[in-house]
This record gives structure tokens, sequence and C-alpha cells, in this order.
């Protein structure tokens, strides 16, 4: 063989050999630090450092189009991630916001899959100026935005683009416990004005999974979280006069609170919870919804700490497990984690609530609820797992238990499998008892062009579940949608193409219940803007009664303005008339709804939001109902820890009392809040709040009046808590 070649083949083999050997990190005895890389800061030791990042979106698998180079280090206490951010410093979008408030602004991201298993990664997410927002993705379930840790960030907007700096400690991870670390490692970053997502180890979209894709990543030697002991203590003291509709009259309380919420990190990988009179009392308000002429629960997403943490290892298929079934505990503990293959996730927690509202001749009353929550998952194979979980709640000798098993099967990088049977067991106390089965399947597609599922839900109608969210029984539904994209290159429309979603559902005796077929049209365009038309037929069986339905649907959201963004809907068709007048039977009339949201921001600092939200029914002649809500939020952010908020809120509900069963009202809130939040779990809280509504009090009987002028609530409110680490 000639020498040329002979040279030629030994630089292939030496290549080869090196795309096998992970990346890895090395260790430092100094913290780089933001003025190491963004300004004239001391020389650097060894680190790794990776340059060739590739697009995600919008042009999946092309080289970024703008240079991003990120270096990694660490030491016996922390991670260290740093990016250097090439760019134009006047098109970068970056506010001064609350931690997690950074939607809209251009970002970089960590995911770091600690077990290396490639199921589960944490996010470490920030924005130009170091704000932060933390995260964990689990495949099959998506992002978990209720988990929050203790880390440090930082960042800066340069001459050519922006820095940012990331310490992650140990403390706030779990991994195995060996002496020598493997993790799947990847760094993304987001440009949002280009709807640019590009990362490092190049991840594509013709796979579905993200965190399988990460790199594999050595070098972590001699690490561990150590002694992981937290302690949360916290006091809060509440004043308050509100209206009692049933005396009527006014009443004032005023509560003063003291609790305290632990965690024990054992062997690495499991954290023990335990809360001690938990505080459950929300800072942050509802986001507004339409409850008018609802045909079935209104679902409104947990907020309180201590169910929001490590909620995924109590997520199944079908929610077994809606955490506000629980309303006011005295105690609870939860243990969650990884062993091995193992994922578990136990809660044990009482409820004093049921209790206080029963009646004293109810046999419940001074009684407390009873839950128990249990589930273990077994990973095996690629992306596959099996699971099994139990729920249990017990109040004054009734008691409802559900039975579940569950399975995801990654069949191919681009097809899934998911399947879940349930069983419930209800028992009163005068032991009448029901029980019942249920069931769940998905076949999952996910690709860069087409997506698709098919989604098929079974269940009895005895089946029953105290502590879950399953706002419907006696179904047997099968639900399709299908959505193909062609993604043009070097344009503003970064895709477009249609969508179809069928539903067909009948009950155990084999009548129709409902039926739709919604076909549609989308379109990205550069700067995160989509729209979609849709056109929906339907049927809907209510009451014994069928009622043939039709519905044009229109939406839009963008962020392509720097200070302004924007999101729109609007439907109009056919709507069912649930809560018909005394003496009418439920009817089809016509429904038009819509909201509007404005996210505008006059500078880095204050973010102003306004929403509306409007719903209307009426006949070919009069006005069945009309629902105003109205939102206005402004936040002003002094510093990353410090800030002002300010809501106002109105819901105006005008209804025909001669049509439908609903009272006319008329509701105003005001709501202040003070926040110095210096990291998850240190914090002080401080608001004001009070609420008018379109009441007037005359010899002790309540009437409606026209205008909204009578408070009836009005609270004050201070809360303070404080994160030992030990």
């Amino acid at each position: 063989m000639p020498v040329p070649c002979r040279l030629l083949l030994a630089a292939l083999v030496v290549l080869a050999l090196r795309a096998q050997v992970p990346p890895r990190i090395p260790h430092v005895t100094r913290s780089p630090q933001l003025e190491d890389f963004a300004g004239a800061g001391q020389p650097r030791e060894a680190e790794l450092r990776v340059t060739d990042f590739v697009q995600f979106r919008p042009n999946d698998g092309k080289p970024a189009s703008s240079n991003t180079t990120a270096y990694m280090s660490y030491d016996d206490r922390n991670l260290y991630v740093v990016a250097v951010c090439k760019d134009d410093p006047k098109l970068v979008r970056a506010r001064m916001s609350k931690r997690e408030d950074i939607g809209g602004d251009d970002l970089i991201v960590v995911f770091l899959d600690t077990f290396h298993d490639r199921r589960r990664a944490y996010e470490f997410v920030v924005n130009p100026l170091g704000v932060q927002l933390d995260l964990i993705l689990t495949e099959g379930q998506g992002e978990d935005s209720s988990f929050d840790t203790l880390w440090k960030s930082g960042g800066r907007i340069t001459d050519d683009g922006y820095v940012v700096w990331m310490a992650i400690p140990f403390k706030s991870l779990r991994f195995k416990n060996a002496a020598a670390q493997t993790w799947g490692v990847g760094v993304c970053r987001v440009t949002i004005r280009a709807s640019e997502l590009f990362c490092w180890p190049g991840i594509t979209q013709k796979i579905d999974g993200f965190v399988q894709q990460l790199a594999t990543v050595e070098g972590m030697e001699s690490i561990s979280p150590g002694r992981n002991l937290q302690l949360i203590p916290y006091g809060a003291f509440a004043g308050s006069r509100f209206l009692a509709a049933n005396t009527p009259g006014f009443v004032r309380a005023n509560e003063a609170r003291a609790g305290l919420d632990a965690k024990l990190v054992l062997h690495d990988s499991l954290s023990l919870d335990v809360a001690l009179n938990p505080d459950f009392s929300q800072v942050e308000s509802d986001e507004p919804q339409v409850t008018v002429n609802q045909r079935f629960e209104v679902f409104f997403p947990e907020r309180r700490p201590f169910f929001i943490e490590n909620a995924s290892f109590f997520q199944t298929p079908e929610n077994l497990f809606f955490s506000r079934r629980i309303v006011n505990p005295e105690y609870g503990a939860r243990l969650t984690g990884k062993i091995g293959h193992w994922a578990l996730g136990f809660l044990g927690i009482d409820d004093r609530n049921p209790g206080r509202r029963a009646v004293e001749s109810d046999a419940g009353f001074g009684h407390r609820t009873g839950a128990v929550v249990g589930r273990v998952q077994r990973e095996f194979l690629k992306q596959s797992s099996a699971g099994a979980m139990v729920t249990s709640r017990e109040f004054a000798g009734n008691t409802n238990r559900v039975y579940s098993l569950d399975t995801r099967i990654k069949l191919s990088s681009n097809w899934t499998v998911t399947a879940q049977a349930m069983r419930s067991d209800t028992r009163a106390a005068d032991g009448a008892r029901r029980s019942g089965p249920a069931y769940y399947g998905e076949v999952l597609h996910s690709g860069s062009h087409l997506s698709f599922f098919n989604q098929y839900r079974d269940r009895s109608p005895d089946f029953h579940t105290d502590l879950g969210y399953l706002p419907r029984v006696d179904i047997r539904q099968n639900e399709q949608f299908i959505n193909y994209r062609w993604k043009p290159t070097g344009r503003s429309i970064l895709s477009f193409g249609p969508t179809l979603s069928t539903t067909l559902n009948w009950d155990r005796e084999g009548r129709n219940q409902d039926w739709a077929v919604a076909p549609g049209f989308g379109f990205e365009i550069k700067g995160v803007t989509f729209v979609n038309v849709s056109r929906r037929e339907a049927f809907e069986l209510y009451n014994a009664a069928g009622f043939r339905k039709a519905r044009t649907e229109l939406f839009l959201y963008s962020e392509r303005w720097k200070r302004v963004g924007m999101q729109a809907s609007f439907a109009h068709g056919d709507g069912i008339n649930y809560n018909p007048a005394a003496g009418l039977a439920p009817f089809l009339a016509r429904a038009a709804d819509g909201n509007v949201k404005l996210t505008i921001r006059p500078s880095p600092r204050l973010k102003l939001e306004e929403t509306y939200i409007w719903s209307r029914l009426r006949t070919e002649r009069e006005t069945i109902f009309n629902n105003h809500i109205a939102r206005s939020k402004l936040n002003y952010q002094f510093s990353r820890e410090f800030s002002l908020r300010f809501i106002l809120d109105y819901n105006a509900v005008l209804s025909n009392p001669l049509l439908v069963d609903q009272q006319r009202a008329k509701r105003f809130t005001r709501d202040v809040l003070l926040t110095y939040l210096l990291h998850p779990g240190t914090a002080v809280y401080a608001g004001y709040s009070d609420g008018r509504e379109n009441y007037a009090l005359h010899g002790g009987a309540l009437t409606r009046i026209r205008p909204p002028s009578l408070v009836t609530s009005r609270q004050v409110f201070v809360k303070l808590s404080y994160l030992l680490r030990l």
C-alpha cells in the first residue's frame, strides 16, 4: 500500500476512535467567573469547549446561523457552564423579570440527564441577563415547570452579543452513587426573532425523543451531593373581612400560621420531603377562565410548592392524582427518586377541609381525610417502561381506592405505544359498594414532517376516583389527530400544512355520545408566529337529546416584535345551553367566544399584560348570556429579587333569567403583591386584595344591583420563608 494511502487510513482510524471517546469535563481548582469570558478576567483552567451547534428548528440538521461557544468544567461542589453567544446586541431580547418569567426572551438551556437513562433530564435556563428558569423534561410526559431548586447564574450583554454563566450545585441534583459519573449533556440556544433553536450535540426532529439524543459526557469523578438536609420554616399572617352570604353579614378573621417543610436526600438519588402544617395558600392567582355554562368541571393547575415538586413521579397517562383535591392538610410526607432502573414515588397526607365543611349532624363533622398515593416504575430497553400505581382516600367510613398498571413502549425512533389499565373500588359508610374498570391506549408517531396519534379511552359507569381528574365516565372514546408540515427553506414561512382531528364516543350500552370532525390548516412564520384556522362539525348527546353542531375557529400567536407579544383566538358557531331556566329543556343556540392577550414591555423592567375573554350564547332574537372577563396585570422588576405586581380583574355575567339558570353577577377585584425572592425557599411576600360585587345589603337581605359597588372581601397578608441548607 502506498505511503499516502497508509497515512490516510491511519488518520481515518484515529478520527473514528476519537468519535467513540465521550467528551470529558475537566476538574478545576478555581471556579470560572462571568468576567473571565465577558471582560478582562483571569486566565482560565482546562475546560470542555464545544462549538458545533446544529439547528433543531427551523432547518433541522443545518449549521447554526449564529456563533455559539459553550464551556464546561466542575469543582468539588458545582458544575459550571458558560455560553458565549455572538449577535447584534441591539437585537438581543432580554428583560429583567421575575424568576421563571422569561418567555419571549433569547435563552440558553442546559440539559443534564444525570442518571444517563435517556428518559429524564434537568433543564437549567437563563436569559441574557441571567434570569433563571428550571424544569424537568421527561420523555412521554413533556416539561415539568414546577421544579425549583437552588443554583446561581449571571448574564451580560456585550458589544458582540451576550455571555451567560451558570453554577449548578451537585446538592441540587440527584444522580447515581458512583465514583465516576457518566451523564447525558446538551446545550441549546434560542433566538426568538428568527424562531431558531440550535443545540450541541446535534438533535433532530426526525427522532421522537430529546433526552436520548444528548451527548454522553464523562470526566466528573468523586462528586456527591454530600450531606443534604434542607429546612424551610415559614410564617404567615392574614387579616381579612368578607361577606358571608348565608348570614348575610360581614365576618372578620385573623390568622397567624407557621410551619416547616423539610427535605432529606438519601443515597444521592432519593428525596424524603416532610411538611408540618404546610402553607398551602396561593401567592399567585389563577389565570382567568370561563366557568359559565360548562358541562364538565373546569381544570385549574396546581400552584402549591409541596405538590408541584417532583409531580412527574405520580403522573400516568390518565390523571389519577389531581393534588388540588387536597385542600387544607396538617402534615404530609413524600418520597421520590430513582434506584437503578426503578423510579419511586410515595405520598401520604391528611386534609382537614372535608370535616370542617360538614355540618354538626354529619358523621364526618370534625374528621379529616387520609390520602395515600404510591407509584413504582421499571425502565427497560430504550425509552420503555412499565409502572403500577395505587391511590387511596378515606373519610368518615367512606373509602375510594384506584389500582393502575401502565406501560410505555418505544417501538422505533418515531413510534411509541402507551397503555393503561385501571380499576376503582368505592365503599360508602353504609356498606354500599361500586367497582369498575377503565382503560387507556395510545399510538403515537412523531417526525419532522408527519405527526399522528390515536387515543382510546374506556371507562365503565362505576369507575370513580376521588383523588383524580376524570370528569367523565361511561365512555368508549376514540380520538385521532394527524398533522403534516411542509418546511420551505430560506423563507419567512417556516412551515405550513393541514391538520385533521376526529372524535367518536359511545357509552357502555352502545349509544353514540359524541362525534366530531375538525379539519384545519396552519402556518408557522419567523418570529415565533403561528396562525391556524379550522372548521369543526360535531354531534353531542346531552340529557337524552341529540344536538348537531358546527364551529369555525381562528387562532393567532406571535412574539414577532421585541416589545409586544400577542395571542388571540375567535370561534363562532353552535353551542348548547347546558343550564336552561326552570321549565326549559337544554337547547341549541348560537355561540361565539374569543380572547385576546397582549404582552407589552415598554422597558426591560416593566411588563404589562392585558387579557380579555368573551363568551356569548344567544337565540335568533334574544341573548342568553354574555360573559366578559378582563385582566390587567402590571409587574415592575426593581432587581432580579425584588418586584411589585398589580392586578385588576373584572368578571361580568350578563344573563337572561328567562332562558338560563345563571345569576346576573359582576365582580371587580384588585390585587397588589410585593415580592422579595432571593431564591426558591427564601422569600418575603406582602399583599393586599379586595373584591367588589353587585350586591346591596338592606335589612339583613342581599339583592343584586347594577354596579359592583359593595366591598365583599378584603385581605392583607404577609408571608416569610427561609431556606436552610445543611
